[in-house]
């Protein structure tokens, strides 16, 4: 408990946050490393599952690559990138980042447009939609709660993770863990278990957050569907 307590008075000291380097420019680097990397996964991850389910086709390929990519780790990818052209610094850990944000948007951008009603397209169709005009007023408005979903998991993800930037000289909170650890477990255990609670604490905001916009951007007709079917599914209901 002593070094829990020891936490609780780092983060309780003003300085610790506002002087250079302290809590308050970590934060700020590591939100920024986040922002990007989960910017340029969904670039790279959304259109391509929405291109794949809207033209029904490509599931093995989704499939495929969210595992690929889900197997290769990330602390690997951050020991390879600083030796290539990329360097070390932020770029390397966005990149990495980015790769671990593809997963779960491209297979839930897939799930979504997937899971529109098959019938409902086809009236869509006879109402003389092109495949372009279904897409867009149809299938996506109607995939919104799986796109959200997906994009809230890959932030929450990318956060919690982005604290191995630290061991490539990118920043962000995992700095003030391996700063303690510099200073010895007796003389930084306070300041290790700061920085443990600092992401923590920022990856249950993320997910609050998001779980938030999603629920604000799912249509409520479909969130009543939603509950009905974990009514469902509860033995005990």
């Amino acid at each position: 408990m002593s070094y829990f307590s020891d936490g609780i008075t780092w983060l309780n000291d003003p300085l610790n946050w506002t002087n250079p380097g302290g809590l308050l420019d970590r934060l700020r680097e590591h939100l920024v490393i986040s922002f990007w990397a989960v910017l340029i996964g969904c670039v790279v991850a959304l259109p391509l599952g929405i291109w794949l389910g809207h033209r029904g086709r490509g599931g093995g390929l989704v499939i495929t690559v969210a595992n690929l990519t889900r197997a290769i780790p990330t602390l690997a990818l951050l020991t390879i990138l600083p030796l290539t052209a990329l360097g070390f610094g932020k770029l390397p850990v966005i990149v990495a980042l980015a790769v671990f944000a593809v997963p779960p948007l491209l297979a839930n951008a897939y799930t979504g447009l997937q899971a529109v009603d098959p019938e409902t397209k086809d009236a869509a169709k006879g109402m003389g939609l092109s495949g372009g005009q279904l897409l867009r007023r149809v299938e996506l408005p109607l995939s919104v709660p799986y796109l959200a979903a997906g994009l809230r998991t890959a932030a929450v993800q990318v956060v919690a993770t982005a604290t191995l930037a630290t061991f490539v000289n990118g920043g962000g909170l995992g700095q003030i863990i391996t700063a303690g650890f510099g200073l010895g477990i007796s003389v930084g255990g306070g300041q290790i278990v700061a920085g443990g609670i600092a992401v923590v604490v920022l990856a249950l905001l993320v997910e609050g957050i998001f779980a938030l916009v999603e629920r604000l951007v799912t249509p409520r007709p479909l969130r009543s569907v939603r509950r009905r079917k974990v009514a469902a599914a509860d033995p005990a209901g």
